[in-house]
């Protein structure tokens, strides 16, 4: 068999024939193109495909991989993709498209605010990214997240919110003593510092109870701190104030007397005052105080019976003896038998409670010079104590008269007949010092039906 090929060239077209001479016949084949390469010649660069492989076929079947009109099929690698699946070998001596095996890539993932993410493999296929949140925050959505092969994450960015409570730690306080004479104690602290764990400020904070500086009543005080973050988390801190006060043991009144605290009664500093009644004289400590080692000063205060001296010379020395302690009521009779001195004097004694709640005692004057007697209760008095008194005071011997004096010496009223017991404790309820005593007597339980 002999092959002739004859080629010639006219403008924008190339002419090939090709002569087959066999022993019996002979064919011509031409093939004329306008793309300016041959049908048989190699015209493409080879076709190499990394991370994946390639299968091509010419439109006639021959074997070449790289002649024009050949089609390439591009299959990648898991993982990568072609640009084409399908490249020709073009008349420009190159393939119609680009046919390399880029690496499958999902977009770039979004940063989580106050958190981030590290992955395997960037973003590239399989690549698996962990999200992770800032100390304080904590991850909501999915943890992890894959590149796929259709080029999307597996998962969407997850947020990192703020669940975690702030802290706060409040004082620590010892005991407080409240000073001598007063019941509360200014207490001071410093106000505590809340922490936020994850952006560190904190919106508000609430004390529930007295604030810092304040003065505290004696017992134990409950207070309390609450801090807010910007999430709304809050925490709160628990902490007590206890004010003591130093105590003395508890005094009371003496029989027949009163007792008058200042501040608390017994607490350090106080200091108590007392009082006998009328008719009774004070012996002990007039006022205590109640000192830093929790005991009182001075000594115990008792309420003694008066001790009425009838022996004195004098009226004004034996008047002078109720001075300040007693009322007197001196009432003056010619006879024991004068009708008003017994009228008078049955209903006194019918009053007897009414006249010791009010401090009186009565003097009685019975008869004439010199068979004249004087008494104070039980105890008389000399005829000449007597007489004095009725010429002190001006009282008449022979008719009735009653004379009413205050503790302060004064003749406060004159009686020429006699009254009932309830007008001459009106009468005594009017005086100035007797509104005081009634007050520490409603204070003392003290009272009497008469």
């Amino acid at each position: 068999m002999i092959v002739i090929i004859i080629f010639f060239y006219r403008p924008a077209i190339i002419y090939l024939i090709v002569v087959i001479i066999c022993k019996d016949s002979f064919m011509v084949y031409y093939y004329i193109h306008d793309a300016f390469f041959l049908q048989w010649t190699p015209w493409c660069a080879p076709i190499k495909v990394k991370h994946g492989d390639v299968s091509c076929r010419n439109p006639r079947g021959e074997h070449y991989k790289n002649v024009m009109g050949t089609r390439c099929k591009i299959r990648c690698k898991e993982g990568y993709e072609a640009q084409s699946t399908e490249v020709v070998c073009m008349a420009s001596k190159h393939w119609s498209s680009n046919y390399a095996c880029s690496e499958i890539r999902c977009p770039k993932l979004d940063m989580p605010i106050n958190g981030g993410y590290k992955c395997s493999g960037g973003s590239y296929y399989n690549s698996r990214c962990e999200f992770f949140c800032a100390p304080g925050f904590s991850l909501k959505g999915q943890k992890f997240a894959t590149c796929r092969y259709n080029k999307a994450w597996s998962s969407t960015v997850p947020t990192c919110v703020d669940i975690d409570p702030p802290k706060i730690k409040c004082p620590n306080l010892k005991d407080k003593w409240a000073e001598p004479g007063k019941l509360t104690m200014r207490v001071t602290w410093d106000t505590p510092e809340g922490v936020d764990t994850a952006d560190g400020i904190l919106t508000d904070v609430i004390l529930k109870g007295k604030p810092s500086k304040s003065d505290f009543p004696e017992g134990l005080h409950k207070m309390s701190y609450t801090v807010f973050d910007r999430a709304g988390n809050k925490a709160t801190c628990r902490f007590t104030v206890r004010v003591r006060v130093r105590r003395c043991s508890p005094l009371f009144p003496p029989d027949n007397g009163y007792m008058k605290c200042d501040s608390d009664k017994d607490n350090y500093g106080a200091t108590c005052e007392f009082k006998c009644t009328g008719g009774y004289e004070l012996q002990g400590s007039a006022a205590r105080v109640c000192q830093y080692g929790l005991t009182w000063s001075g000594s115990d205060t008792v309420c003694a019976p008066m001790n009425i001296n009838v022996g004195v010379r004098s009226a004004a020395a034996l008047l002078d003896q109720f001075y300040e302690k007693r009322r007197l009521l001196i009432i003056s009779a010619p006879t024991a038998a004068n009708h008003n001195y017994r009228f008078q004097m049955t209903n006194l004694q019918h009053a007897q409670c009414g006249l010791d709640l009010r401090h009186v005692t009565v003097i009685e004057l019975v008869g004439t010079y010199p068979a004249q007697i004087g008494r104070i209760r039980h105890r008389l008095l000399p005829p000449g104590l007597a007489l004095q008194i009725r010429l002190l005071l001006r009282i008449p011997q022979r008719s009735f008269q009653m004379v009413l004096m205050d503790k302060q010496g004064m003749d406060k009223q004159r009686y020429p007949f006699p009254i009932t017991a309830a007008e001459l404790f009106t009468t005594i309820d009017t005086f100035p010092l007797r509104k005081d005593e009634m007050v520490l007597q409603q204070e003392a339980g003290q009272s009497c039906q008469s």
